[in-house]
């Protein structure tokens, strides 16, 4: 099947799945601007109390809603069942629901994905801004490093969420990965590189709030596990 660089193509072929906990009305301008772009957008509630994710399926989209919170990842594989159903979907976008990624950035990724038939596109950061908090700046460049050193893929931003997905990885992802919370996008990274899948990037904004409240990523708990899903992931491979 031919998949075409254009935005009428993007709107049928490009599905997003939007992982969320306690985002608040954060979440409603970001589901709405996915909605003006494309068909498929698939909310994952993981958990919430909030009440927020309750509007969304009157705009339009497809909403999970878990009983009780399961964690990132968990979602993010519910969300990709949910838009590999639709079966002209070609590629799947994840888009935090607290609007640290702008959804009018999309185009450019998909014409990444287009043009490099890429099975993974990353939207990629810089991290030379003043508003990068420096524990961001150490932590992306040793887990970038790392990366490199350890399984062989050079990826400038390891940590960047905004990232569009192959059908044909995600098909793998779900048969071999069995879900968490941060570390299953490292988890990702590293089965699509040592699968041999094409990986690219594409430049996006650095968006950061400072003290972001509806942030739920713990800086020492999470972080430990992402370090270790990399290092895991190396020492399975020295193994073989």
């Amino acid at each position: 099947m031919e998949i075409l660089v254009g935005s009428d193509d993007m709107r049928v072929r490009l599905a997003a799945v939007v992982p969320c906990y306690n985002a608040g009305a954060r979440v409603e301008p970001v589901v709405r601007s996915l909605l003006e772009q494309l068909e498929h957008v698939v909310v994952v509630d993981d958990g919430s109390t909030d009440g927020a994710t309750a509007p969304l399926q009157a705009l339009g989209a497809s909403v999970i809603q878990f009983p009780e919170n399961k964690g990132k990842g968990f979602a993010m594989l519910a969300g990709f069942r949910a838009a590999l159903a639709a079966e002209p979907v070609r590629g799947v976008v994840i888009v935090d629901a607290d609007g640290q990624h702008d959804a009018g950035e999309l185009a450019h990724l998909w014409e990444t994905f287009v043009r490099q038939d890429a099975d993974l596109v990353i939207g990629t950061r810089t991290f030379d801004g003043a508003q990068v908090p420096l524990r961001s700046k150490i932590g992306n460049k040793f887990t970038a490093t790392a990366t490199r050193i350890l399984i062989g893929a050079p990826i400038a931003d390891t940590q960047s969420g905004f990232r569009v997905h192959s059908r044909r990885l995600l098909e793998d992802i779900l048969k071999t990965i069995k879900g968490g919370r941060y570390e299953t996008e490292m988890e990702i990274l590293v089965n699509a590189a040592r699968g041999g899948y094409k990986i690219a990037a594409s430049p996006i904004q650095t968006i950061y709030e400072a003290g972001n409240p509806s942030s739920h990523f713990n800086k020492y708990r999470d972080s430990w596990r992402v370090i270790r899903k990399l290092f895991g992931a190396a020492f399975k491979r020295k193994r073989k």
